[in-house]
């Protein structure tokens, strides 16, 4: 209904702070009395007797109760009971129509896909920097990268673009490198989600198994041996 009906008025508010927290309160009263459509029910309370209030002169005794209208108020509300209508509310349907087309919201997110493209375009350059020994420039591009591997896509793009020099055989790496590429896949799997088991880190696997550096004449260090930490 959002999409369909309120487009105009979001766009019309923008800029101005009250008028959107004002649309809010209205959001967020229309959802509470959807998740909480039956008003709460008001309990009566009994008030305790006040301390010493049994050593009291000219105390009333308690009246003896009536058996048969106590019985009658009980059958009165039992009746009413089963005659009441069911407490789960009627879902009403309705269409709503379709609303603008598609491209007028994604003109607003226009600035979010173009920053997206950029965080991938400095991962891009980082790792091409790293593998043609441009450590100056991988050093500047560094922090941004770390930072873009909040972000799925990213994270993805890393994958990709490290299997694209495995299938060069640039999985060989010197010191630096092999420092570089393994703090990209440390910060990249420290971002993963539950969800990225399946993706992000099983696509790391074959990875972290290719990408390797000669220690000493026979002795090679694989990826593997610095990322396995990770759940």
């Amino acid at each position: 209904q959002l999409v369909a009906y309120e487009v105009k008025r979001m766009r019309a508010e923008e800029g101005n702070k009250q008028k959107i927290l004002r649309h809010i309160k209205e959001l967020a009263e229309k959802l509470y009395k959807n998740e909480n459509p039956y008003p709460a029910v008001t309990m009566h309370k009994v008030q305790k007797p006040t301390e010493g209030c049994h050593l009291r002169l000219h105390q009333k005794p308690f009246p003896r109760l009536d058996e048969g209208t106590v019985q009658w108020i009980i059958d009165q509300a039992t009746a009413k009971l089963q005659t009441a209508p069911p407490a789960v509310k009627a879902e009403k349907k309705c269409m709503v129509p379709s609303g603008p087309p598609i491209a007028a919201i994604m003109e607003r997110n226009g600035n979010a896909l173009a920053n997206s493209a950029r965080r991938l375009e400095v991962v891009r350059n980082c790792i091409t920097y790293v593998f043609e020994n441009k450590m100056l420039e991988a050093k500047k591009l560094f922090p941004a990268v770390l930072r873009a591997m909040k972000g799925r896509a990213a994270r993805h793009c890393l994958t990709q673009e490290l299997n694209l020099h495995v299938q060069q055989n640039r999985a060989v790496l010197d010191h630096q490198q092999f420092d570089f590429i393994i703090r990209m896949m440390n910060c990249c799997l420290q971002d993963c989600t539950a969800m990225d088991e399946h993706g992000i880190a099983a696509a790391l696997l074959p990875l972290v198994t290719a990408f390797c550096r000669k220690l000493s004449p026979g002795i090679t260090q694989f990826a593997y041996s610095c990322v396995q930490e990770h759940v």
